[in-house]
């Protein structure tokens, strides 16, 4: 039905009649991805055509570019009645996207408590729960019965953010308890809630890490979860749909560092060449500064390499092999550590388990260089004997050095994919050359 869609709203001559038959039918999520492939002037007539009853939905879906494009086309009258109608995430979401002057004009229409709730979250950390929970939920008083909770929820709950947990609250708005939908039905009419609701809380705190609270839900299987202040006292909710985004957003963070990259929330075919380039170039320029040092290894044992020119043709597969087996533990360790499964009371457990992991690799590759360098080369044993000691070494020393950085990272409270693959094989790449060439050295007396 998109690519429906998509045909008459490209057409010269628009069946108005034709879409508004079909796009009450459609997901409103669907109807989004639509406007992504519009102009600009196709995209406004779209928009003034959509129900009014889905418009804020397709709104909150929309990529911020379309909905720039939007507002700046609608009257002050048009964007109140969008934005008082989004959830508050929704449209915190929205503004922390906009330019200054169009969040100035879309606060200037938004209802005065709407906006009060609006700027309370603006106000918290980035990253914390208090800046992704929504302020929409179902409350409960303790001492209420279930008739008439179900009667609130009748009366209040087309505009809370979920109906399938409620909170239970004191006069002072302590969180004292959560009650489900399922609960509710189960139980008797004249049921006190204080009576049914589950104490067992897991909540998060305002200030908490919003990666944190991620893998809470993991744990817990959550749809939705309680957000209190330092008193205990109820202020929003955090839902499942809010926890995904931000998984997706911390994997892309990890996987940008860990790639050597600057961390960046634009997609890539909306991003600018030269914030591209400048992304990627501090790192460049950080690793490739490094590799002095490799230079400055592969100088010092300059007599070495003349009386024996033939270990330079072993260097690129060791420094390879040993970059590559440092990747592979530190990808391995910073999942474990993101997905709660490693802590840092793990590390020597962790280190011990990757030295015997190390050590059957190195003696798998070894041997196999071994019979390689052997046969490929004379048969010259003390040349085979170097290459293969110095790999199994290096194999050991890389899968150290994978496991232990992560970790020390975790305890400094850095970052851990910081010291994933471009830092460790720069590391990994000089203790290498140092292993090899000291060995060489011992070998064939040089």
């Amino acid at each position: 039905m998109k690519e429906e869609i998509l045909s008459i709203v490209s057409a010269d001559a628009v069946d108005i009649s034709k879409l508004k038959s079909l796009l009450p039918d459609m997901n409103t999520v669907d109807i989004a991805e639509v406007f992504e492939n519009l102009e600009k002037d196709k995209t406004i007539q779209l928009f003034r055509l959509l129900p009014k009853i889905i418009a804020a939905d397709v709104f909150a879906s929309m990529d911020s570019d379309e909905q720039q494009i939007v507002i700046e086309a609608l009257t002050d009258t048009e964007i109140g009645e969008i934005i008082n109608k989004l959830f508050v995430d929704d449209a915190v979401d929205f503004i922390e996207e906009m330019p200054a002057n169009v969040v100035k004009r879309v606060l200037q229409n938004v209802l005065p408590v709407k906006r009060k709730l609006i700027n309370q979250i603006l106000q918290y950390p980035d990253d914390s729960a208090g800046s992704i929970m929504t302020t929409e939920y179902v409350e409960l008083p303790e001492d209420a019965t279930v008739q008439k909770a179900f009667d609130d929820i009748r009366r209040t709950g087309v505009n809370k953010e979920t109906i399938y947990t409620c909170y239970v609250i004191r006069r002072d708005r302590l969180l004292v308890g959560v009650v489900s939908a399922k609960n509710l039905m189960l139980a008797k009419v004249d049921d006190r809630i204080g009576d049914i609701m589950d104490t067992n809380l897991v909540f998060a705190n305002t200030t908490d890490d919003q990666e944190a609270i991620a893998g809470l839900f993991k744990k817990y299987g959550l749809l939705a979860m309680p957000v209190v202040d330092k008193e205990q006292r109820l202020v929003g909710i955090i839902t499942v749909d809010d926890i995904v985004q931000v998984i997706e957003e911390e994997n892309t963070e990890d996987f940008e560092k860990m790639s050597g990259l600057r961390p960046s929330d634009e997609p890539y075919l909306k991003t600018s060449i030269m914030k591209l380039a400048k992304n990627r170039i501090i790192w460049l320029l950080v690793l490739m500064l490094s590799a002095t040092v490799t230079g400055g290894i592969i100088s010092s044992f300059e007599d070495a390499l003349a009386v024996l020119p033939i270990l330079v043709a072993f260097i690129p597969m060791l420094m390879d092999t040993g970059g590559n087996a440092g990747s592979q533990s530190s990808t391995l360790i910073i999942r474990g550590m993101a997905l709660g499964e490693i802590s840092l009371g793990d590390l020597i457990k962790v280190i011990w388990r990757e030295i015997r992991i190390g050590a059957i690799c190195g003696i798998a590759l070894g041997l196999i260089n071994f019979l390689r360098i052997f046969l490929m080369n004379g048969k010259n044993l003390l040349l085979s004997a170097t290459v293969t000691i110095s790999l199994f070494i290096t194999v050991l020393m890389a899968k150290s050095v994978g496991c232990i950085l992560p970790m020390v990272a975790k305890k400094l409270k850095i970052d851990p994919a910081i010291m994933a693959a471009p830092l460790i094989t720069t590391i990994v790449d000089s203790a290498s050359l140092i292993i090899y060439f000291s060995i060489a050295k011992v070998i064939f007396h040089l």
